[in-house]
């Protein structure tokens, strides 16, 4: 029977779909419809309100009203049919930053020629030659001055969608200057005013993004949308979706950017 209690609020004006609710919600209560966060059930809901502090939007609220019971038995199966467990006590703890010891070395920008052709193979060697460009390739590490952005094609790389890629270095790193990042873990405010800085000082001629099918990835949707209108920049942008094992799902133009 309903009855009145805490439950989620999503404000779907709010919610640009980043889906870091859905990460952060231990019961499974929350999806993806049509781009937007939805309540699946509402006793999948317990009311507590772990999803908000992750939202970067403030889509979510809690809001008291009638509502089913939280039924924690729901919840169990309902995480068994999605092939997940709770078990917060193993869950990692949020990773501490390394003590800094002044400028590293390896921040220092410069540009990269190819490897050329690959060697012959042997255990030692790797088959294919690098296509890298540049260094460093960390979003947060790169100048707006710096001489490979200028004219550039930037792909903004998600840091799994790198490693999934069986053919990264092929398929997507010649000719183009390449960010690395991550929405879920990094500090997206921190990246949308970098990205914000490089657009508007880099001269870039295209930027696409490369993330994981998973929901919390498309947070660099967010976050190049954000740098978008704040820099003013007027750059095509386009959208690529990587499955877990290197499949692309999907590409297109977003509908935010501005055709060259």
């Amino acid at each position: 029977m309903p009855r009145t209690r805490d439950i989620i609020h999503i404000d779907q004006e709010l919610c640009n779909g980043c889906g870091q609710c859905i990460l952060d919600c231990a019961e499974g209560a929350l999806q993806l419809v049509d781009g937007k966060a939805k309540l699946v059930g509402e006793i999948y809901c317990d009311g507590l309100g772990a999803c908000l502090d992750g939202c970067p939007t403030g889509a979510l609220t809690i809001e008291k009203r009638d509502a089913e019971a939280f039924d924690e038995q729901a919840v169990e199966e309902l995480l068994a049919s999605q092939g997940q467990a709770q078990h917060p006590e193993s869950a990692p703890s949020p990773a501490q930053p390394f003590p800094s010891a002044g400028g590293c070395p390896g921040h220092a920008a410069m540009s990269l020629s190819p490897s050329g052709p690959a060697p012959a193979a042997d255990e030692d060697d790797w088959p294919t030659p690098s296509q890298l460009g540049h260094w460093p390739i960390k979003l947060q590490l790169l100048s707006p001055q710096a001489p490979f952005l200028k004219g550039a094609d930037l792909i903004l790389l998600a840091d799994c969608a790198a490693a999934a890629l069986p053919d990264l270095h092929k398929r997507f790193l010649p000719g183009r200057a390449i960010a690395l990042a991550c929405p879920k873990l990094d500090d997206a405010q921190a990246h949308v005013d970098k990205l914000a800085e490089l657009l508007a000082g880099g001269g870039m001629r295209s930027l696409t993004i490369v993330h994981m099918e998973v929901p919390c990835c498309s947070g660099l949707n967010w976050i190049v949308e954000q740098a978008m209108q704040r820099s003013g920049a007027k750059l095509p942008v386009g959208e690529m979706v990587i499955s877990r094992n290197g499949t692309v799902l999907g590409k297109r133009n977003l509908p935010w950017s501005l055709a060259a």
